[in-house]
């Protein structure tokens, strides 16, 4: 990337929403600045978790006023994203469709192991290269990510949904502090733990980190009041309890280091800390400066694994794991690139330069038939399911569905849908891999000579299939199969036609 290029990077956490904006010099990412805003978008879910109006207006005033600061930023200079609390909400879309508005760019809902992934990779950056492995410990407001890795390299992610504001909200709602509460809290912490006991084993580490968050918080107030700074341990975890236990209320705790903001949640935090560091026998924490931002930046630079390659192993991964005809999936998807790279350059609304709508349709025929394997019947809708209920590392929840309804609209009616119709680029990846599944139906390499898809008219939607005339006399099968494509599209806003040539 050139010298003196500006990024920016914005986190949608479950208590803060944070800005990060920098240069990049040689191949690094130099800060220049940095808001946090203290949202507590975690603790405005109700009891059918919705976003309450209270909690969407305060993330909308502060990615207002982070939009601002952004004025002038190119949509590729900026990358925003949301974790847990927006991974819960069920009117997450009301929410992130004017937040992206007034932030001025998209912001993407990343799955758990896709955060734990990138919070990796900014601790990576963060730490001189070492050939250690680590144990990375990030506690959030509503998640806590657990990884583990060596160099660069994350081996082992996992996200579980335990984390500050809802461990406060449940134990310690009365903001009072007593030996029992904590008592409890760290029990049910544990219990939501519990699984990592097997994964994240004290022989398969040397040294554990903590990233942020409530381990940034608590390693505040112990270095404040005489603690080795730079790191917690277990006897600090264990003097922090008791000063808050004499305080009896997070009203009349007086620690040197304690943010206001923290206040409220530090019981909870305190609880789950002292639950992982019990769980997974760790004496000491090192801080890191890395986090979830910073990898966000890092991919951004480029000094990561490219992303790209981090999702095509997810795509390999979830074809191996549901044991797909890998050689027909690439068929498929060489086909539909080959006429969706017609269309490009007849859409008005593509850009032909452009290789990621490309890139995701080819995923999307690589993934067309996972669902085959849970039943033959009805599969391609098994494969949305699966897909919209996968944690594909380098994809956003966005992404997945939007693969998860390519996948589910490759054949059968498409009103089933739930897309956008008037988006003409997904409509020509849509066109392209249902015609690419009925060319290759005989599940070999069919004759594409003189065969053409044109986008003729923004005007009236339509699509123009154009093959030589001997073709349909050929293959008679196929040809049948096209003429039910031109009906399956006459009951949506867009049209096929078939013309000889």
């Amino acid at each position: 990337m050139q010298d003196g290029t500006r990024l920016a990077a914005v986190d949608l956490g479950s208590n803060s929403f944070r800005l990060e904006i920098g240069r990049v010099e040689h191949d690094q990412f130099y800060r220049t600045e940095y808001l946090k805003e203290a949202v507590r978008q975690g603790s405005g879910l109700d009891e059918e978790r919705n976003l309450t109006p209270e909690a969407m207006q305060r993330g909308w005033d502060c990615l207002a006023r982070f939009g601002e600061r952004l004025a002038g930023f190119g949509s590729t200079e900026v990358c925003a994203v949301a974790t847990q609390t927006l991974r819960e909400a069920r009117n997450r879309d009301e929410f992130l469709h004017k937040a992206s508005a007034v932030l001025g760019f998209p912001i993407d809902v990343i799955s758990g192991r896709e955060e734990a992934r990138l919070i990796y990779q900014g601790v990576a950056h963060s730490l001189a290269p070492s050939d250690e492995r680590r144990l990375v410990v990030d506690i959030g407001g509503r998640s806590t990510e657990l990884i583990l890795g060596k160099g660069w390299k994350p081996k082992l992610m996992e996200s579980y949904r335990v984390g500050s504001i809802a461990w406060s909200a449940r134990y310690f709602a009365d903001n009072q502090f007593t030996r029992h509460a904590f008592q409890m809290a760290e029990i049910a912490a544990k219990a939501v733990l519990d699984e990592a006991l097997n994964a994240y084993r004290p022989e398969d580490w040397d040294v554990a980190y903590g990233s942020a968050g409530t381990v940034g918080a608590v390693g505040d107030i112990l270095a404040a009041a005489g603690w080795p700074a730079g790191s917690v341990n277990r006897e600090g975890l264990d003097w922090l309890q008791d000063k808050l236990i004499n305080a009896k209320s997070a009203d009349r705790v007086r620690l040197l280091g304690l943010k206001d903001d923290r206040r409220a949640l530090i019981g909870g935090g305190l609880s789950v800390l002292r639950a992982v560091f019990d769980l997974l026998q760790i004496d000491q924490m090192h801080l890191t400066t890395g986090g979830l931002r910073h990898g966000l930046l890092f991919n951004m630079v480029g000094t990561t694994p490219d992303q790209s390659d981090v999702r095509a192993r997810s795509v390999q991964r979830l074809v191996g794991k549901f044991g797909t005809d890998t050689a027909h999936g690439l068929r498929v998807a060489h086909v539909a690139l080959q006429l969706f790279t017609q269309l490009q350059s007849t859409l008005t609304s593509a850009n032909a330069e452009d290789e990621r709508p490309g890139r995701k349709l080819a995923w999307a025929a690589q993934l067309h038939e996972i669902g085959s394997r849970i039943s033959h019947s009805d599969y391609h809708k098994h494969g949305a399911y699966i897909l919209d209920n996968s944690d594909a590392l380098g994809f956003s929840l966005p992404e997945l569905h939007r693969l998860s309804q390519l996948v589910l609209g490759h054949r059968g009616k498409l009103r089933k849908l739930e897309v956008d119709f008037e988006d003409a680029e997904f409509m020509a990846q849509l066109l392209s891999l249902r015609l690419a599944v009925i060319l290759c139906h005989a599940r070999r390499d069919p004759d594409l000579e003189g065969l053409q898809l044109m986008y003729s008219s923004s005007k009236d939607k339509t699509f123009v299939i154009t093959f030589r005339s001997a073709w349909a006399q050929s293959y008679p099968q196929s040809a049948h199969l096209l003429r039910e494509e031109v009906v399956a599209w006459q009951k949506t806003p867009w049209s096929v036609v078939l013309s000889e040539s």
